[in-house]
């Protein structure tokens, strides 16, 4: 006899439905389980029988065989413990096998019985709807998770019994507590204002035309300046997400581990700040098996802070480079490959030198050239060359009293001008200035507008890259500006946030 169930699992932030199909034949006792699982899969095993005697219900005599349909696709997790489990009573007639082919299932057992909680519930589930599977039963710990994909019929269940039960098998359910999900740190920024940081009037513009055009910043000054306190305000004067960038940063966030379904879908752009130790696979995802997202995923549709940026492994900023230009990160694995979103703010922090006085007031700066040369030297051109702001900070003098404006004033005019920016944009499918094709930007720009840049192509002190780039800023001042198109003095603001520092 065969018994089905389905379930789903994930590559990437990609559900693919798997029916699981269990035979049970007469023979020596055997469980195999087929269909390219891996390690942590191929474990279930133990875990199924222990949670199935629990229960209190019969193992199928004999040699019991399941099979994960497509056998092609590789598969990894625990998550399909729970369907397997299901399959496999239904193969040995001990619940109704019509009634279990029509569910989805998704969930770890536990060897007492229980259903723990897992990792991308959201993705999974919105896979499971959008294959017309619309009965869905999760863990109970991912309960609030799974309810906020619209369209699906959600049962959360504790227990293995319970599900049992109501597939019409005499399961005897314990009395035990369900597991719920590890509240995780929260991934949306705190609240900070704007109104904190005190002087820095440059810096500041510099923080709102990048909100406004959604383009990367660079900021360079001494230990003090106010460079972290910027960064972390960022995400403060950012638009709410939309619904689709809302459901791919929480599926992003579910995958990860660090989402607390409890406050709903992810509406604030998130803020990731690695610390410079971190490796390659920290920033770009990977690890064992299919590759789970790094910091850069978890920034999408937010913003991702890397302070001390000289300070990080050369190679780990190389690997921007790719992401900044596509807005997603394509990890090899020899199980395949993964493709993650990533398109991110990028926010760099540095001092202008290894001991951080060079230039400060009244301090010594005892570095040598050719250190000064190393230290700056590891943001390389490339890179930079796709940061569209570039500005230096000053010490911040006792005379920096006044409170500034608040993330609230500064927000208001951001929304305005990104407003402005998606009704412009409207046709491309684009929704902020610094994304708007370069060939696009050269039609519609006035070619008295950008002399000065011809000139600086010319003098080889900005590139191809960087001339479309210093356009959208542009444009980006336009719209903060209220007007229809930039002005030259518009491109002359532009050109100087971007070289506005110098190594």
């Amino acid at each position: 006899m065969i018994g089905r169930a389905r379930s789903v699992v994930l590559t990437g932030l990609s559900g693919h439905v798997i029916d699981v199909e269990a035979h049970a034949a007469a023979g020596l006792p055997a469980f195999t389980i087929v269909g390219l699982p891996d390690a942590s899969l191929a474990e279930s095993k133990e875990r199924v029988r222990a949670a199935v005697a629990s229960s209190g219900m019969e193992w199928p005599r004999g040699r019991v065989t399941v099979n994960l349909s497509p056998a092609s696709l590789p598969k990894s997790g625990s998550t399909t413990d729970l369907a397997i489990a299901t399959a496999v009573l239904a193969a040995g007639g001990r619940i109704d096998a019509r009634r279990a082919g029509r569910l989805m299932l998704l969930g770890e057992l536990g060897l007492d019985g229980r259903i723990r909680p897992v990792r991308g519930v959201l993705p999974a589930v919105a896979a499971a709807v959008e294959a017309g599977a619309r009965d869905v039963v999760v863990p109970a710990g991912n309960r609030d998770e799974a309810l906020l994909v619209p369209g699906a019929t959600v049962r959360a269940e504790a227990t293995l019994a319970a599900v049992l039960r109501a597939l019409g098998g005499d399961a005897s359910p314990a009395a035990v507590e369900p597991v719920l999900a590890r509240r995780p740190p929260s991934a949306t920024p705190p609240d900070l204002d704007l109104a904190d940081v005190r002087g820095q009037a440059d810096a500041r513009m510099a923080i709102e035309v990048a909100a406004a055009g959604g383009h990367h910043l660079l900021m360079v000054g001494p230990p003090g300046a106010g460079k972290t306190m910027l960064a972390e305000r960022l995400p403060g004067i950012l638009p709410p997400l939309d619904d689709p960038d809302a459901l791919a940063a929480t599926g992003i966030h579910s995958l990860a581990g660090t989402f607390d379904a409890a406050g709903g879908l992810l509406r604030r752009p998130p803020l990731e700040a690695p610390h410079h130790t971190a490796s390659t696979v920290a920033i770009v995802g990977g690890g064992s098996g299919i590759a789970r997202p790094g910091a850069i995923s978890r920034a999408h549709a937010g913003v991702l802070f890397l302070d001390e940026a000289p300070e990080f492994p050369v190679r780990v900023l190389e690997t921007l480079r790719q992401p900044l230009e596509s807005g997603q990160i394509v990890l090899h694995r020899a199980q395949g490959a993964v493709r993650y979103p990533a398109r991110f703010q990028l926010v760099l922090a540095a001092n202008p030198c290894p001991c951080g006085q060079l230039g400060a007031p009244g301090a010594r700066c005892e570095c040598t050239p050719l250190a000064r040369r190393r230290y700056f030297g590891r943001l390389s051109g490339p890179l930079l060359d796709r940061v569209d702001l570039q500005v230096a900070l000053l010490p911040v003098g006792a005379a920096d009293t006044e409170r500034g404006e608040d993330s609230a004033t500064v927000a208001s005019r951001v929304a305005t001008a990104r407003a402005a920016g998606a009704a412009r944009l409207a046709e491309l499918g684009i929704r902020v200035s610094a994304r708007a094709p370069g060939p696009w930007l050269r039609t519609v720009t006035s070619r008295a507008v950008t002399t000065d840049l011809f000139r600086a192509v010319e003098r080889g002190t900005l590139t191809g890259r960087g001339f479309d780039r210093v356009l959208r800023v542009a444009w980006t001042l336009a719209d903060l500006d209220g007007v229809e198109s930039p002005r030259r003095d518009h491109v002359a603001r532009a050109l100087v946030l971007r070289q506005g520092v110098t190594a």
